[in-house]
């Protein structure tokens, strides 16, 4: 298979996206290949600085780079030779399995609708973070940023994409999907959680367990996948990162707490579109990197995109 990256994309590119390309070439399967899109004299150079041969990669020249604060429809539809739009359009055509980019995530959005399409039955893809639990396996909050304001019917799509990534990618046989709230009782919470209770109680789609409150989140005894709109689900991984760096600012360690680095993690994919597509923290390093495009080729090979129509189609 082939993984598609945007060397250009992301807080310190292309050095950290190429140095992060380096360490997942000994760790990814043989029949792997990583293609960088992006500046070709740039990545070459890293490469010599690295002794290691420009050749272990396949590379894509694309002059322009999309940077962080440009606005992602302008930016994706005015820089067509722009490494994150070439790697979309690769992806499209087939050329590449996999595309994987820490750039501007508006864009990504824009380049993984506009061209590859979300699944027929799916109104809005979405992104999810895996977070650590009390038990040591992992659980996973979606949406975490691409929606701010969702629908009901929105929140109930984002249980089934969920409820497929846990039993794909992250080895979860029966996953219980909880909504977040403000309580536990079904009347419990604003107009658009009360909605959507009433939608997921007792559907055929997924394991519906009920609310839970933000306070048992890491405690993993109730859900394994939990449903919020980006707005909350944003505000509660940022809260989780903040933490962690807080802690490690304070010289405390535990294995437990660790696991919110998100360097562990590397990136998520976007649910709901029609090819894999993960998306990597800005400002990763390259470790981070590596774990990005890991997460890509296990995407791809899990067949998660395949699996999520399948649930959606109910066949």
């Amino acid at each position: 298979m082939k993984i598609g990256v945007d060397a250009m994309g992301g807080d310190y590119a292309p050095l950290h996206t190429v140095l992060g390309a380096l360490l997942a070439l000994d760790r990814l399967a043989p029949d792997s290949k990583v293609v960088l899109f992006g500046n070709e004299r740039k990545i070459r150079e890293i490469c010599r600085s690295q002794q290691a041969g420009a050749d272990r990669f396949e590379i894509v020249s694309a002059p322009q780079v999309i940077e962080m604060g440009e606005h992602p429809v302008k930016a994706f539809q005015q820089k067509k030779d722009s490494s994150l739009v070439a790697g979309f359009l690769s992806l499209q055509q087939g050329n590449v399995d996999a595309f994987a980019g820490a750039g501007n995530t508006g864009a990504m959005l824009v380049g993984a609708q506009s061209l590859l399409k979300t699944i027929k039955g799916v109104t809005r893809p979405c992104i999810s973070a895996e977070f650590p639990i009390q038990s040591g396996g992992s659980a996973l909050l979606l949406d975490v940023g691409l929606n701010a304001d969702c629908r009901p019917d929105n929140l109930f799509e984002f249980g089934v994409l969920g409820s497929v990534y846990a039993r794909t990618i992250m080895g979860i046989e029966h996953p219980r999907v909880a909504l977040l709230n403000i309580g536990e009782e079904p009347d419990k919470g604003n107009m658009l959680t009360r909605e959507t209770y009433q939608l997921m109680e007792g559907n055929p789609f997924f394991h519906f367990v009920g609310n839970i409150e933000s306070s048992q989140l890491f405690g993993g005894t109730i859900a394994d996948v939990i449903v919020t709109d980006g707005f909350a689900g944003n505000m509660v991984i940022k809260q989780a990162e903040g933490m962690f760096q807080l802690l490690k600012d304070f010289g405390f360690e535990n294995a437990f707490f660790d696991r919110f680095d998100y360097e562990v993690y590397g990136g998520t994919p976007i649910l709901g579109v029609n090819a894999p597509v993960v998306i990597g923290h800005g400002a990763s390093t390259p470790r981070a990197m590596a774990h990005m495009i890991l997460k890509a080729e296990a995407t791809y090979t899990a067949g998660l995109v395949q699996k999520i129509k399948k649930a959606i189609y109910n066949e």
